[in-house]
């Protein structure tokens, strides 16, 4: 069913989709999408536009208004939980432009959150999807996993096997997921392997501030200069570094695919490791871990003994961006290249729609001398990366990359500022499947070159 984007279907299309079905079963008992938030739906159509999923697939039920005529039919009893309706559910990236895009306030953030984990309750997917699921959240929450899986996977990319295994083109065809997974994991370097950062970090001069900092679980990975960086920043900027060696996952991962269990586990976990720490914030520099650091106040609202823990441990969350330019800078920031740098700063959606975050960023890198930013179109469409959005479903999300790219790179800039290791990973695929040479950095990347007094290789840029 597809329909303009701001018509709302007659009666007649809205049980369509449904009356073929059997209502063989619906949510259970433990926390089902609230009616009271769906009812603040007006069906207005304003979040189809800004939908990336309806934007790629073009049916009204992979849309956000579509998504709750079914969340709305499940809890009345028109329509069952079942693979024909959990297939909508799982088209939805997560990336909240709905939220940001409607009118009336509706909480569908709320609402998708309710509906993942009854998803998983009750819908027995097939065994290749049980597969790929447990092996993703076995494996991606916990580094030191997967440094094991990575060591392998280090000479397979530099045998020459990978260039072979892809010339061949058979992996797609046995498994799209498996073949996203492979064709999104990014060299790794030395640093890959071991935390090099010490448990405290004295600030460089006086101390203004005595901070946490989270480390994440793919980045320490797959980009572990950005943790390098962005604490030699904190320090040069006045901070004494906290980072506890017990901290694990943060649980945005399962979080975000509604496996809620081992989210507040991971959640409990962390709020332990920085127990007794005295920090003033607790920093992060990948969205997905921020939002969801900052929802554990929510996530574990029914947890008698860590309710409020959990409230008070979100309060001090900060992304490094907001917090350091709510502080100001007080290193001296040197130019990154002699002749003035044309950058584009991309907005991660669990930033730009979780955290309302977007004018900090992009206060912090235009205080580099010399840099210019310019602003893509459809700035706060998803880039399809959304967690592990791109490995479970990745056809739209390949369409989705594609897109971003294109935008990033017809704005001309030399180098992509990015704030998210799930956007940095995403960009940087598309960006060698089309053939373009581009620096995707962190704003802390950046900041930390400046204040150090380095300089971006003037040949970076090669997307003529």
């Amino acid at each position: 069913m597809q329909t303009s984007e701001n018509s709302t279907p007659t009666p007649e299309q809205q049980p369509s989709s449904f009356s073929q079905l059997p209502l063989t079963n619906g949510f259970d008992a433990d926390n089902p999408p609230d009616p009271t938030l769906i009812d603040a739906c007006v069906h207005c159509g304003f979040c189809l536009a800004t939908c990336p999923s309806y934007r790629v697939i073009g049916k009204e039920m992979d849309s956000p208004r579509g998504r709750i005529y079914l969340m709305d039919a499940i809890n009345e009893g028109d329509a069952p939980l079942a693979d024909a309706t959990v297939q909508h559910f799982d088209s939805c990236l997560g990336c909240y432009a709905c939220v940001t895009t409607c009118p009336s306030g509706v909480q569908y953030d709320r609402l998708i959150e309710a509906t993942r984990p009854q998803i998983n309750r009750n819908i027995e997917r097939s065994l290749p999807q049980r597969l790929l699921r447990n092996l993703i959240f076995s494996l991606f929450p916990y580094p030191n996993r997967l440094r094991v899986l990575m060591r392998p996977v280090t000479l397979y990319q530099t045998t020459g096997l990978q260039r072979l295994i892809r010339s061949l083109g058979w992996l797609p065809k046995i498994s799209p997921q498996l073949a996203a997974m492979e064709s999104l994991m990014p060299p790794l370097s030395p640093k890959a392997f071991q935390d090099t950062l010490p448990e405290r970090i004295p600030a460089e001069g006086k101390t203004r501030y005595r901070v946490g900092m989270l480390l994440g679980c793919v980045q320490r990975l797959f980009n572990p200069e950005v943790n390098d960086a962005t604490a030699r920043v904190l320090t040069a900027n006045g901070c004494e570094i906290i980072i506890p060696k017990t901290q694990g996952c943060c649980g945005a991962l399962s979080h975000h695919q509604g496996e809620e269990d081992q989210a507040r586990d991971f959640a409990r976990q962390l709020i332990d490791a920085f127990e007794g720490t005295e920090v003033d914030a607790v920093l992060v520099n990948a969205s997905g871990c921020g939002h969801t650091l900052k929802d554990y106040g929510h996530l574990l609202k029914n947890d008698p003994a860590y309710a409020e823990k959990a409230a008070a441990f979100s309060a001090k969350v900060k992304d490094v961006q907001e917090f350091l330019a709510n502080v100001g800078l007080t290193a001296s920031l040197s130019p990154l290249q002699e002749a003035p740098l044309t950058m584009v700063y991309q907005d991660a959606c669990h930033m730009l729609h979780g955290q309302k975050i977007s004018l900090q960023p992009r206060q912090l890198l235009r205080q580099i001398p010399g840099v210019s930013l310019r602003e893509p179109i459809d700035a706060a469409l998803c880039c399809g990366s959304a967690g592990v959005y791109n490995i479970l479903q990745p056809e739209v999300a390949e369409e989705l990359g594609q897109q971003k790219v294109a935008n990033l790179i017809n704005t001309g800039a030399s180098v992509i500022a990015s704030a998210n290791i799930g956007c940095f990973v995403q960009i940087s695929k598309h960006l060698e499947k089309q053939g373009r040479v581009v620096p995707v950095l962190h704003p802390m990347q950046l900041l930390d070159m400046s204040i150090r007094g380095e300089q971006l290789p003037t040949d970076e840029w090669s997307g003529e």
